[in-house]
């Protein structure tokens, strides 16, 4: 049986985020989405490049190659990004995920790269088809996390592949899917999924609702949940050839967005290649202008890696990972009864420590914490800079002092003492990590650890991004202990 799609696509920026980095397309033959990273290194203009690059597939010339031409298009587009790197190095450093679904005939053809989603909903039903590439999943895939745990994890959006300037190869997944009359597919960035429950997301999709009102409730539902992130979605219904379906193609986020000095975009009645050219069209020179001060809230990828830093290769689990100094990733942790700030993650690699020594409060012992704080910094307590751990730890030694004075007990007297980024400290949070290579998406500043040479990769392996509102720290504000020293010191009220 002949099909059509009819869909929608929707991209807003979110509560938090100043511009959009999202960007996706939805034709009659093609849906992409892609969550372009990288704060002021231009998540925006790599997401745009992935979707001109793409956009010309959009037509029945298929066939059986549907696959290699996705692939194909990828690749384009990973060579396109490295060239506008080379001609701009100050966009080195972008990146962005791509999730992409190439209708041939009866089949669609699916592409995956990074963790933006595609879900299925059919017979009411809805299961997620693409396998996010991040540092959590390995752990799930491992049985060191449950997916509980994981959406909870503060490294949940470590990627461990993604469309960059780290990595000279690239390779998405890809998978050819029967398509049925009555399915219905949601593409999305991890704005939608990060904030939306997976059951209210199938509900919303199982309402019955067009795929205009479904993108325009699943949107306002990520509203709802604060929208820390950019919010991209796509809904498309396979539907029977002779029904009515869309030919309008759709583009919405960073990629609809004109360039200063650009001429107008091609319109959208134009052919497939004419709107790529448009959205992809290299700016005209514009005079400087003096940058806004805004934080960076999502660098996906390392803007270039430094070179005298030495890559740790491992074997772990069967797989080989690397991991580069995290230079910019800083949390709260103990060392020795005393709380300290940390530089790099709370995990380990086998026997080999991510984490050095960059401050400690001597005048901040652990056992004069409230018991929930205790176990918090035991854990460790992420932060998005060091300016902010320093923040986490003013407040413990507030909560350290008014527990002493709760108790009766004497002030701790050592000053916080600086020890050398080089050193690894003895104690720390106990956690393990797993294998794999990750680019750090932090928040407000580049933090980057790249892997060990995958089969396709001849730079050393995909890199990994940290997401800032997935790393918050609990603890930025000072919570004052019960009267009479309830919770103080390890006493119970």
């Amino acid at each position: 049986m002949a099909i059509a799609l009819r869909y929608s696509a929707r991209s807003h920026v979110g509560l938090v985020r100043q511009n959009n980095q999202d960007s996706a397309y939805a034709g009659p033959h093609l849906l992409v989405v892609a969550d372009g990273m990288g704060g002021h290194a231009a998540g925006d203009v790599a997401s745009s490049l992935a979707i001109g690059e793409l956009a010309p597939l959009d037509d029945e010339s298929h066939g059986p190659n549907a696959l290699q031409h996705l692939r194909q298009a990828v690749t384009a587009a990973h060579r396109e990004l490295l060239s506008r790197v080379a001609e701009e190095p100050k966009l080195a450093g972008m990146g962005t995920t791509i999730t992409a679904l190439l209708r041939s005939g009866g089949k669609l053809a699916l592409a995956h790269i990074g963790d933006s989603r595609a879900y299925l909903l059919r017979d009411g039903v809805m299961v997620q088809i693409t396998r996010d590439h991040t540092f959590v999943q390995t752990l799930v895939d491992e049985g060191r996390l449950t997916p509980e745990e994981a959406e909870q994890h503060p490294q949940r959006s470590v990627l461990m592949r993604v469309l960059s300037d780290v990595v000279e190869d690239v390779e998405p997944d890809l998978s050819m899917r029967e398509a049925r009359v009555g399915d219905r597919y949601l593409l999305c960035s991890d704005g939608l999924s990060g904030v939306v429950s997976f059951e209210t997301l199938q509900d919303t999709m199982a309402a019955n609702d067009d795929p205009a009102t479904t993108t325009d409730a699943l949107v306002k539902l990520a509203l709802r949940g604060g929208a820390p992130d950019n919010v991209t979605c796509i809904v498309a219904d396979v539907i029977e050839a002779t029904a009515l379906g869309d030919d309008s193609p759709a583009v919405v986020g960073a990629a609809s967005l004109q360039k200063p000095g650009s001429a107008p975009p091609t319109s959208l009645n134009g052919s497939a290649a004419e709107r790529a050219a448009a959205l992809t069209a290299p700016p005209a020179p514009a005079p400087e202008e003096p940058a806004s001060p805004r934080p960076r809230r999502k660098l996906a990828v390392v803007r270039r890696v430094v070179g005298g830093i030495a890559v740790i290769a491992v074997l772990v689990s069967g797989g080989f990972a690397a991991w580069q100094w995290v230079q910019h990733q800083y949390f709260v942790g103990t060392r020795g009864d005393s709380v300290a700030v940390y530089r790099g993650l709370p995990e380990s690699v086998g026997p080999i420590h991510l984490r050095w020594v960059h401050e400690v409060a001597k005048d901040v012992p652990v056992s004069d914490l409230p018991v929930f704080a205790q176990d918090k910094v035991r854990r460790g307590i992420a932060a998005d800079s060091r300016s902010e751990a320093q923040k986490i730890v003013r407040n413990l030694r507030q909560q350290a002092t008014d527990c002493r004075a709760a108790t009766g007990s004497p002030a701790a007297s050592p000053a916080p003492t600086a020890t050398s980024p080089g050193t690894a400290g003895p104690s720390s949070p106990a956690s393990t990590a797993s294998t794999g290579s990750a680019t750090a998406r932090p928040g407000t500043t580049a933090a980057t650890a790249t892997g060990a040479a995958s089969p396709s990769s001849t730079l050393g392996g995909p890199a990994v991004a940290v997401n800032p509102q997935a790393t918050g720290a609990d603890l930025t504000s000072a919570a004052t202990p019960s009267p009479a020293g309830a919770g103080c010191g390890g006493l119970t009220p």
